[in-house]
């Protein structure tokens, strides 16, 4: 049994910021894999399936950003599902726009979604980083990762999003530097 998690922000302004990566990864999984109808549970939308002969859970937290492991650990107990078999998507300013990286734990890297999942389940879990490069000229980080993503970035966007979920049968299978590879070759 996986729990897929995208993190992003409720508001419907939010829907195509750069910090919402996480939710755009979750809408394309429940759709490319046919996952049930999204139901308000556990402080976030929750769909369910079968990829790959494996049970699957995803969700979008609805607690905000900043506040989703509270989500995360109310589901992760009520279905016993185990913190390493967790698979987080977010937004990544240290990875290049357009490009992936999964890693099994580590520290939240200053985002305060994972540093939120860090600290009600553990760091024990996966991550998928999707990179949305670093803000140019003079803007905050804040702003820049509140920022809706441009034309041309939707585009790459639709791109990125297609190869993951192409790819998901190495990512069910744990195999995140495969996965990584090959996500990014494609």
């Amino acid at each position: 049994m996986l729990l897929f998690v995208g993190l992003g922000n409720p508001t419907p302004n939010s829907e195509n910021n750069r910090h919402n990566i996480g939710f755009k990864i979750i809408d394309a999984i429940n759709k490319k894999f046919g996952l049930s109808k999204q139901k308000p549970k556990f402080k976030g939308l929750l769909t369910t399936g079968e990829i790959e002969g494996e049970k699957v859970y995803a969700i979008k937290p609805l607690t905000f950003m900043n506040n989703s492991g509270i989500c995360i650990r109310e589901l992760l107990e009520y279905f016993r599902i185990d913190a390493e078999d967790v698979i987080v998507f977010h937004d990544d300013l240290d990875v290049e726009f357009g490009k992936i990286k999964a890693k099994f734990g580590g520290s939240s890297a200053g985002h305060n979604g994972i540093a939120s999942i860090d600290k009600f389940i553990s760091k024990e879990y996966s991550r998928i980083r999707i990179g949305i490069g670093k803000p140019k000229g003079n803007i905050e980080v804040g702003d820049f990762v509140l920022q809706n993503f441009d034309d041309d970035e939707m585009t790459e966007l639709e791109k990125i999003t297609t190869n993951i979920t192409e790819s998901l049968d190495i990512l069910v299978k744990k195999k995140l530097d495969l996965f990584s590879s090959t996500v990014n070759n494609k």
